[in-house]
Formats: C-alpha cells, sequence, structure tokens
C-alpha cells in the first residue's frame, strides 16, 4: 500500500498538497493528519466529501510499501510500516541534515508546495472541480501571504493564475483565510495581548507572547496572525503551554529576521516567515518553567539571527551640494540641469531650513518669477541620521512630501550627505540577481591572466591602508557579464587617485604622471619592481604597461557638446556620468568587499534584456557622440536600442553637426575596427546620423557588400605598402576608401576637411576616386597604358578599387604582380653613352622602350637593342 502523509496541525499548503499528490498517484492514499487547523477544518466540513480523504483510523491493516510526505520531513509511524518502507518527500522548507540516506528527497525552493504540485498537474492537463482547484488555491494563498511574501516567487504567481483560470474560486478562498477566531481562542488571545514584550534588536522591533493554553483544542497559528496583524512588528514569536508541551509560533515581517531558521533551534522548522516548533516538557518538568527556560533562550539568541537593517549611511550619497537663501532661481535652474538633482537643500548657518525642488523653480520660470531660494523652498528641518533605518526615512519623506532628505550629523546636526526617493525604492526594490551574480570574484579570478590579478590585489591592499574603497567599473565589468572578459581596465577610486598611484610607484617604482584638474594618474610600471618574478609569477605573464587610476567624481556640462567640468564625487555618481546602463556596473575590489558587483542604474536588468539606454534624457545633449557609441554597443552585443533613448536620438541628432570632427572621426574609427562594422554604419544610415555628419556620406548596399568582402577576405600580401598607412591601421584604412572611393572629388575634399583625416588617407581616397573616373578609358586597353595610369597609385587604392569595381581585378592584380616590376635594360647612362644629349627625349625613349616590353613587342635584349637603335634614329 502507497499513502500520503504531511505533517500534524495541518495548514491549507499541508492539505492541498495531500490532495495534489493523490491526483498525481491515484493508487496511493492521502491520509489526513489527525489535528487540523480550524479555517482548514471548516472547509473540509463543507466540501471534503469531494476530496476523497482517509481517516488514520480507517486505513485498512495492509503493509504499507511506501510513503510520500508532503509539505514537512517528518514521518509519523504509522502501523503497517517497516524497516523496508520507502519514503518519498517533497517539501519547501529548508532540508534537514538527519534524513536517512535512503530517502527520496525533493525540495523546492517556493512559496508552497502546492505550486510544485499544481506544476506537475499542469503538465499531465490535469481537469478540477471548483473546489479542487480553491483548495490547491488556498494552499498556495495561506503560505505566501496571498502572493506578497518576500519568499513568493514567479512560479507561485504563475501557479495561482492558472488554478483561476481552471475554476479556482477568490470568492470561496476569502472565506477560510484568515478566519475570525473562536470565542476560546479570543480569550487566549486577549491574555497574549497583555502579556506581549517588546525588544529591540539589531535594530529591530522584536515581540515575544507568552500564555497557557492547556484547554485550546484548536491551532495557535491564528493567534499569532492576529497578533501580527494589530503589532505589526518585524518578527513575533509566540510561546503558548499545551497539553503536547511548550508550542511555538513564529512569524516575520522582513528578510532580515529569518524564524525557520531559529525555529531549527528548537527541534522544529518552517521557512524565513513562517516557523512552528513544539517543545515537549518532561514528566518531571513544569510546563510554566519550560516556557520561562524556552523564552529566556530565545532572546539569548536570536541577536544571532536577526539581522542589522540596511541603513541611511549605506545608501546615501556624501558631500551633497546645497544651495543659500539668497540663491537666485536662474543659478538654481543652471545647476539643476547641470547635474540633473531634483532638489537641493538650503542651508543657513550649517543648518538645514529648507529643500527647493525642480518643480518650484520650472513653476517660478514659467511665470517668469525672479525670486529667491528661500522664497521658493520647502520650509523645514526634515532630515535624518546615517544611523536611522529605511523605515524611518520612508516614514519622514511620507510625512514631509520630500523626496530628497537631508542627512546629518547626530552630534553636530551639520549636512553630511542626502538621500533620494530613487535610492529608497531601488533598496526597497532591488534587483535579484541569480545565485553568484551579487559576487563576481571567481569570475574576476577566471578570467584574468595571473599577474594582472596579482596586480589589482596589491594596488587594493595599498587602497586598503588608505581607507579607499577601489572599483573595476564600466565595461570590463560590462563584458565580464557577459561572458566575454577583456584584459583592459581603469581603477576608480573613492579619494585620491593621485596619492594612490604614488603609492605604488613608492612601493614598486616606475613613474607616475598625473592630470589634477580631473583627479586621474597613470602609474607607469616599466622599471618598476613590481615583475612576475618578483611576484613568484611565471615570465611572460602579460602585465600591462601602465595603470590608470581614476577619482570618482561627478560633471557637468556647460553647454552642449561642451567638455564637462568635474569635481570629486562618490562611485554612485561616478558612474551616473557615463553613457548607458550597461556601462555603470562596478565591481568593487577592497577588502572584505572584494567581488561585490554595485549596479546602482539598471544596469544588470539591461545586460539581462538586451537594453541599450541612456542614463538620463540630456544624455545625448551632454554628449551627441553617445548616439554614435549606441548604435556601436547595440550591434556589437547585438542588443536593441531603448524605445525612449531612440525618441532622446531623434531629438538630439542635429547637435551632430556642432561637434569637431576629430570627435566624430573617432567614433567611425572605433566602428570600423569593429567586427560587425558593416551592420554598425546601415544602422546609423538608418537612423539618419551619417547625413548629418555630412550629406556625402551616403550608404547602400554596394558599399555594404564591398566592405563585407574587405572584412571576411585577408587583405593580398601584394596590396600591402606599410609607407601608405603608417599612421591608420590597415583594415580601418581599407574601410574608409571603400566607403569614400565612391565619392567626387569635391564631395571628398569636403568630408575630408569636415572631418580632420590624416593627409595620408586623403591622398590615397582622392587617388582610388580619380582612377574610378578613368577606369572607362582603360577598358580593353593594353598593358602599358595600364601601367603609366597606375603608376604612382598607392597600392591600397588599387586594392580598394578592385573591390569597388570587380571587373578590373585582374588588369589591377597584374599590375601589382607583374607590370610594375617590369623596366627595359636600357638605362639613362646607357642613353648617355650613345652621345645623346640629357633632356626629355630621354624619358621619351625609356617609356617607349618599357612599354614595349609590357606589350609584347620586345621580348629579348637584342629586340630591344634593335628597337633603341630605331628610336636613336
Amino acid at each position: 500500500m502507497h499513502i500520503i502523509l504531511t505533517h500534524e496541525q495541518a495548514d491549507f499548503d499541508a492539505i492541498a498538497s495531500l490532495f495534489g499528490a493523490s491526483l498525481l498517484n491515484e493508487q496511493a492514499v492521502p491520509v489526513l493528519p489527525r489535528r487540523i487547523n480550524r479555517n482548514v477544518r471548516a472547509f473540509l466540513t463543507l466540501y471534503g466529501a469531494e476530496l476523497h480523504f482517509v481517516d488514520p483510523r480507517d486505513l485498512p491493516g495492509k503493509k504499507i510499501d511506501s510513503v510520500t510526505l508532503v509539505d514537512t520531513q517528518s514521518l509519523i509511524t504509522l502501523k503497517g510500516m517497516g524497516k523496508k518502507t520507502r519514503v518519498r518527500v517533497l517539501d519547501h522548507h529548508p532540508l534537514h541534515d538527519n534524513l536517512p540516506n535512503d530517502w527520496q528527497v525533493t525540495v523546492e525552493k517556493i512559496g508552497a508546495v502546492a505550486t510544485l504540485l499544481t506544476e506537475s498537474l499542469r503538465e499531465r492537463n490535469g481537469h478540477f472541480s471548483v473546489v479542487q482547484a480553491t483548495l490547491l488555491l488556498l494552499g498556495i494563498y495561506e503560505d505566501t501571504g496571498s502572493l506578497s511574501y518576500a519568499s513568493t516567487t514567479p512560479r507561485d504567481v504563475h501557479a495561482a493564475g492558472w488554478l483561476m483560470e481552471h475554476g479556482a474560486s477568490l470568492n470561496i478562498a476569502a472565506n477560510f483565510l484568515n478566519a475570525p477566531l473562536s470565542t476560546e481562542q479570543h480569550v487566549i488571545f486577549e491574555t497574549l495581548a497583555e502579556n506581549i514584550q517588546t525588544h529591540e534588536i539589531n535594530g529591530h522591533q522584536i515581540m515575544i507572547a507568552c500564555g497557557d493554553a492547556m484547554s485550546l483544542d484548536e491551532e495557535v497559528s491564528s493567534l499569532a496572525h492576529k497578533l501580527r496583524d494589530l503589532y505589526d512588528p518585524d518578527a513575533l514569536f509566540v510561546l503558548i503551554s499545551t497539553v503536547e508541551g511548550v508550542r511555538m509560533v513564529a512569524r516575520s515581517g522582513t528578510d532580515n529576521v529569518n524564524v525557520g531558521a531559529v525555529a531549527v533551534e528548537f527541534g522544529g522548522g518552517g521557512h524565513g516567515r513562517a516557523a512552528a516548533a513544539l517543545i515537549h516538557v518532561g514528566k518531571t518538568q513544569s510546563k510554566p518553567k519550560v516556557q520561562s527556560e524556552t523564552c529566556d533562550k530565545l532572546l539569548e539568541m536570536l541577536p544571532r539571527y536577526v539581522q542589522s537593517p540596511i541603513t541611511v549611511a549605506q545608501i546615501m550619497s556624501r558631500g551633497p551640494q546645497t544651495l543659500s537663501r539668497e540663491t537666485s532661481v536662474e543659478e538654481a535652474a543652471q545647476l539643476m540641469q547641470r547635474f540633473g538633482y531634483e532638489g537641493y537643500p538650503i542651508v543657513d548657518a550649517d543648518k538645514v531650513v529648507g529643500l527647493l525642488t525642480r518643480r518650484a523653480v520650472d513653476r517660478a520660470i514659467s511665470h517668469k518669477l525672479n525670486l529667491k531660494a528661500g522664497s521658493l523652498m520647502e520650509a523645514g528641518d526634515v532630515t535624518v541620521f546615517p544611523a536611522d533605518s529605511l523605515q524611518t526615512l520612508q516614514k519622514r519623506m511620507t510625512d514631509s512630501g520630500w523626496g530628497q532628505i537631508p542627512v546629518v550629523d547626530a552630534e553636530s546636526e551639520t549636512l553630511i550627505g542626502i538621500v533620494t526617493r530613487t535610492d529608497l525604492l531601488k533598496t526597497l526594490a532591488p534587483h535579484t540577481a541569480a545565485s553568484g551574480e551579487n559576487n563576481l570574484s571567481e569570475r574576476l579570478e577566471s578570467a584574468l591572466p595571473k599577474a594582472r590579478l596579482e596586480l589589482i590585489h596589491k594596488v587594493a591592499e595599498a587602497a586598503k591602508t588608505q581607507r579607499a574603497a577601489l572599483y573595476v567599473v564600466g565595461g570590463f565589468v560590462r563584458d565580464l557579464l557577459l561572458e566575454r572578459p577583456s584584459l583592459d581596465f581603469d581603477i576608480v577610486v573613492e579619494g585620491d587617485a593621485i596619492a594612490l598611484a604614488h603609492q605604488m610607484a613608492e612601493e614598486y617604482g616606475g613613474r607616475v604622471t598625473k592630470h589634477t584638474r580631473f583627479g586621474t594618474a597613470k602609474w607607469f610600471l616599466e622599471g618598476s619592481t613590481f615583475q612576475p618574478d618578483a611576484l613568484s609569477l611565471s615570465k611572460g605573464s602579460n602585465l600591462p604597461t601602465f595603470l590608470d587610476f581614476i577619482s570618482a567624481r561627478k560633471e557637468f556640462y556647460s553647454s552642449p557638446t561642451a567638455l564637462p567640468t568635474v569635481s570629486r564625487g562618490s562611485i554612485k555618481l561616478d558612474l551616473h556620468r557615463r553613457d548607458f546602463t550597461i556601462n555603470t556596473l562596478a565591481l568593487r575590489l577592497d577588502g572584505r568587499h572584494y567581488g561585490e558587483l554595485h549596479d546602482h542604474w539598471g544596469g544588470f536588468a539591461d545586460l539581462e534584456r538586451g537594453l541599450v539606454r541612456v542614463l538620463h534624457s540630456l544624455s545625448f545633449v551632454d554628449d551627441p557622440t553617445r548616439m554614435m557609441r549606441a548604435v556601436r554597443f547595440e550591434q556589437r552585443f547585438d542588443f536593441k536600442i531603448g524605445v525612449r533613448t531612440l525618441e532622446l536620438m531623434d531629438e538630439a541628432r542635429p547637435l551632430l553637426e556642432r561637434l569637431s570632427g576629430n570627435r566624430i572621426r573617432h567614433e567611425l574609427d572605433l566602428i570600423l575596427d569593429e567586427a560587425r562594422a558593416v551592420a554598425m554604419l546601415a544602422r546609423l544610415a538608418d537612423l539618419n546620423l551619417l547625413s548629418v555628419i555630412h550629406p556625402a556620406l551616403r550608404w547602400d548596399n554596394g558599399f555594404a557588400d564591398r566592405l563585407t568582402a574587405s572584412l571576411e577576405i585577408p587583405l593580398p600580401e601584394a596590396f600591402t605598402d606599410p609607407a601608405d598607412v603608417s599612421d591608420i591601421p590597415l583594415r580601418r584604412a581599407l574601410g574608409y576608401l571603400l566607403w569614400l572611393s565612391p565619392l567626387s572629388e569635391d564631395e571628398l575634399h569636403a568630408v575630408f576637411q569636415r572631418m580632420h583625416f590624416p593627409s595620408s588617407l586623403e591622398r590615397m581616397a582622392l587617388a582610388a576616386s580619380q582612377l574610378c573616373a578613368d577606369l572607362p578609358a582603360l577598358k580593353n586597353a593594353l598593358p602599358s597604358k595600364w601601367t603609366t595610369r597606375l603608376d604612382g597609385v598607392p597600392l591600397l587604392s588599387l586594392y580598394a578599387v578592385s573591390l569597388c569595381v570587380p571587373d578590373t581585378l585582374e588588369p589591377l592584380e597584374r599590375y601589382v604582380r607583374t607590370w610594375r616590376h617590369i623596366y627595359p635594360q636600357t638605362d639613362g647612362n646607357a642613353l648617355q653613352a650613345r652621345g645623346l644629349k640629357s633632356g626629355p627625349r630621354y624619358r621619351e625613349i625609356l617609356s617607349q622602350l618599357r612599354a614595349a616590353w609590357l606589350d609584347g613587342e620586345v621580348a629579348s635584349e637584342e629586340e630591344e637593342i634593335m628597337l633603341l637603335e630605331k628610336l636613336l634614329k
């Protein structure tokens, strides 16, 4: 016989799981526990006939071959069980350590076991009555707080939705969730409420209520539920003396208090938000004494299980900008536009006296009111301390309506920081990363060569002595998460980057160059003792020649396309100045924080969604080259540019006309160096960005095909001459030639003047363009005519023309490989020996001799001499 069991004092998840398991195995017998919660019993009284449960007293006296345990890992022994009885467990509570090795255990991290069984029933296309579907829904709803507990997973939500689609009734469910207390329960509830004690533990409000319920024949969980609703503590522990012993029921309202782990210490179990335990009382013990000892033990151990809450200090930004009462509305508006802030604290004599919001400034300007900050501000000294909890912060925001709350020192009450509504929301509803994604230390260790990794460790040790937070930021972290790691990285310091670079040079040697205005430094490793041998590393470990150190900073742009003005800031503000969210990820390196992923601006979520998104609406106004970068990242990673970002690009497109040619050319250089350069340029054209840079920068499928071919086919060695492109990478130069050669000379001159290309590239592009124009006249021409025209044309220009006009490939290849190397035996010295006076005739005769060789009119030295004699006469 196969039976299905669950735990005593069964709730809806236990009974729903019992029923769900019986549907999956119709041969198994679902056995009701002896004790069932009152609201569950009420449901079974009305609808039990449809569910086919079996009372344990009605079990036939057969041998029990196997048992399925649902919503528990504790087996109740029944008559008919033996050592050979097989046990299978389906549960969602933490795995017990002492389970027999031969048990088959499935533990899923979900809100309710009913979810797990509903998923299996869905795969079998099961059909339910309204009552059956509602019971499964009640199991999910009760254990997830109607899908509101933090332990609720998307699987629970999907399962609940599917059950509602298949007949589950919310009206029926509502009648049995949170049922009212019975008269007997109400008496005990009043006693518990009178005796409840509040304890402040690690910043959390913990309540403990003790009482006696020796005559109670119903569950205690309803009492705990009502007490929690009444007092709303961070966690509640109810200790009640019953006939069975001292029963503990625990409820938590925060992930910082895991009541399931606490219950395990008392021989019970559960999950983080709801748990229970039964403390047995010996024959010689008194229940009041055991209850008192249990309470003392609970208070002693709670500090180990109650995590300190997040404080304001952990999420605030330090060193906020402030305004005085006398600041004009025009100046405030300018600052808000530069830095993107929504509000500024107003300070008078080092004390916060109000907050000036962007909304107030915008309204004043729209009404042309020439007012001061003191007149426009929201008056008040609404502040928080660094040690305040997020609950205190949230209440302060709610009561005041301020979206930015100044943070003041607890003793001096001077302003030291600011915390915003965005900071709070991102902390209360953070992105839930998959396991291991919050710390990337293992990825970092495997991605970097040993020497570079050791270099990072040494810099992190130096930063620790300066008490400075150290980060690797931007593209390196992005590519690490995309599993395409690079070796190039910059170091960002929350502190003095220049001082850290000098410290490294003092300890290991090398030299330092600095840029004081930007707070940056380069540490050159050449000549330092920081060598592989010195670090017990293998030789040839690919150390960089220098390392960049950057002070975390904030910046603003005085006008569109201008270079930024910078000042010192936090890592959060430093990341906010970057172009796209996917480039705002930071990896902390110092001390115990090693490997921590910091995501202040939603970059991780956008990486998962494959989205290129700017951080704020003025991003392209601040730096229009970001439009070209957006396309580059979109095509490189096969992402999509966000809808709002595309709208902002459309609005900012004309600003590309104001950019210097050098900055635009730099972005085009980077694009042509990419593997997907063709797709990137096509996308720029599709977004009408190329035509804004210059009307002559057209795009067509022919160029796309030519450029694709040039990237896929290795450049023939015969067409390369290092002297032609000494200052430009060969692949990039060829890309520009293929793109620009079809232009007219006037268009070429205009484009090169706009873009400030190197003169060598301009020379090659003009040569290719002119040759393209002359090609019709060379059709069916003799080799000598081809050679005369092609002499002096750069080899890379010839190869570009061969790709632009494919039917010229054969003569161009013959010129490059053969014709250009053919010259007559006769030279100027031979002509002078024949008595011919120097002059233009020399060139004419030598050209005619060479043409004769090229065209096959001369095939030997004797024939050349004969032709020479003829020409001399």
